[in-house]
């Protein structure tokens, strides 16, 4: 069983992805995997040529890249149309390579976005109240309000996400009683695959 686990940004996937872990679980990282792009000079070669300005006397700056997408609709598509091939094609090996496990996870912020849902048994959705979300945010990334609030808008609005999910967990509570709620979870889901 593939397992999406999906919320906007500062939601806690990434908590519940870390409580998988903990307890034995694959959790593949959809963010690690785009992180590794950039370490990729074909791939750095490509972001040069759409996006010149994200380079500071030839050294890549990420943030500028960032400030430059979520200020620019068109930017970010081109941007995503860049990235998604890969992403999926890595998704698509992974979904070969379970190693015989039972359920493996894949933490993606923006599944339904990718058109991933096709591709899991199940979903589930991290959630936590608004401005919970925005202060992790802040404190987290070190970024205002204004951009959170950029970043935040792009993506499948809360209510949308609701609907298409499998479950919801709340992250808004402390870590042990979200292990509590992860773990439970768990087992729904493994006695729904017998």
């Amino acid at each position: 069983m593939l397992v999406g686990i999906t919320g906007s940004i500062g939601c806690g996937k990434t908590t519940i992805s870390n409580i998988l872990r903990e307890y034995g679980y694959l959790v593949y990282d959809v963010d690690a995997w785009c992180r590794e792009l950039y370490y990729k000079d074909t791939f750095l070669d490509v972001i040069k040529e759409n996006f010149p300005e994200s380079f500071e006397n030839g050294v890549f700056n990420k943030r500028i890249l960032r400030t430059e997408v979520f200020n620019n609709t068109e930017k970010l598509k081109l941007l995503e149309k860049l990235t998604h091939p890969y992403l999926t094609m890595k998704l698509l090996d992974s979904i070969n390579d379970y190693n015989g496990r039972d359920i493996v996870f894949t933490d993606v912020a923006l599944l339904y976005e990718m058109g991933w849902n096709q591709y899991f048994d199940k979903v589930i959705l991290a959630d936590v109240d608004y401005e919970i979300q925005k202060q992790r945010v802040i404190n987290r990334d070190n970024i205002s309000g204004v951009d959170f609030d950029k970043i935040n808008n792009i993506q499948m609005k809360r209510e949308d996400k609701i609907k298409k999910v499998d479950f919801v967990i709340d992250t808004g509570v402390s870590v042990d009683e979200l292990k509590i709620k992860v773990l439970d979870l768990v087992k729904e889901l493994k006695n729904n695959a017998k």
